[in-house]
């Protein structure tokens, strides 16, 4: 996303100049790079004269360590609040995503920009999210002078790897019963064009960004051709958080959520500022799906060709949903003896 943000930027007219920092140089020979941990004060000096800063140097891997991984979110994002403050930019736009809305049954269809926030940290990485939202927040207090833009996408297709673009990895799609879905993607082409918004100042505030309108699972079903398998609630989660606990899957419980029921954006403040997205939920799905086309992941954990091969398409789910309960017995064996 940041190498898409960098070549668009530099390739507009409006913008004077573009400064690119990372920890290794990027292929923009347009940009003026300096090779830095984002996380390191030091960057203060690098942003002397910047007008608008875009951070995006966010961690959502899901092998990343949870506790290495707030480390580096939160921390990064606090030095850039402060250094930016200090090298007197004026405005700082920061990336979450949309799941900081939480994944609810009472959701509205869509969700307003202004809809509280009332997602846990019991997904991945939205305990981070949640902790940048807060600093958005405070920021223009601890700063005066200092505007904050967050960018809340919908589900993110385009060379990335979550939990979510990991479902469509599945040789079922795995529905709870009783849950009510409804799918909303947003392509990093439609991001990064939101981003530029927020950099030309067309728009400010909290954006939420994504396809028009939303999906229901039987469309998804039945423009992937990938059918459901339906498990009772108590089943799914019970078993995805023992399959979690025990390192058998990296995705926790909590992620499911996003899976049962709808956290569609209504990206109202960004359509009012003239954003239109470029891409449909359709088109991202079939995008998505070539993407991740010949991949095998059951529960979040991605199998080789070979264990797939072995496994076989339900006969995986099976195994690693049986798996979680044989633990559960043995455990209830030992406590018995």
């Amino acid at each position: 996303m940041g190498a898409l943000l960098t070549e668009r930027l530099a390739a507009s007219g409006e913008i004077r100049r573009v400064v690119a920092i990372d920890e290794r140089r990027g292929e923009c020979a347009a940009a003026q790079w300096h090779i830095l941990d984002v996380r390191d004060p030091a960057i203060a000096d690098r942003l002397r004269g910047v007008d608008v800063v875009v951070h995006l140097a966010l961690d959502l891997n899901l092998g990343t360590d949870p506790a290495a991984r707030t480390a580096y979110n939160v921390r990064g994002t606090q030095t850039v609040l402060t250094a930016a403050a200090a090298a007197g930019v004026r405005r700082v736009v920061l990336c979450t995503s949309a799941m900081v809305y939480g994944a609810l049954p009472d959701n509205e269809l869509p969700l307003s920009e202004d809809a509280e926030l009332r997602a846990t940290a019991e997904a991945t990485g939205v305990g981070d999210l949640l902790e940048i939202e807060r600093l958005a927040r405070r920021a223009p207090r601890a700063h005066p002078g200092l505007n904050v833009t967050v960018v809340r996408p919908a589900v993110l297709v385009g060379g990335t790897d979550t939990a979510l673009t990991r479902y469509f990895e599945s040789p079922r799609l795995l529905v709870v019963a009783g849950s009510r879905p409804a799918w909303q993607f947003c392509h990093v082409e439609d991001l990064c064009s939101a981003l530029e918004y927020a950099v030309l100042e067309k728009v400010e505030g909290e954006l939420a960004v994504g396809c028009d309108g939303w999906l229901e699972q039987e469309e998804v079903e039945e423009l992937s051709g990938i059918r459901r398998m339906e498990l009772p609630s108590a089943i799914a989660l019970g078993a995805a958080a023992r399959l979690h606990r025990i390192g058998l899957t990296p995705s926790p419980a909590g992620d499911l959520a996003y899976t049962m029921y709808p956290w569609v954006v209504s990206g109202s403040r960004l359509h009012d500022a003239g954003w239109r997205p470029k891409w449909t939920n359709e088109e991202v799905l079939a995008a998505l799906l070539e993407e991740v086309s010949g991949r095998h992941t059951v529960a979040g954990r991605r199998l080789g060709r070979k264990d797939a091969t072995a496994a076989g398409a339900a006969g995986a789910t099976v195994a690693l949903l049986g798996a979680a309960a044989v633990v559960r017995r043995a455990r209830k064996a030992r406590r018995r003896i």
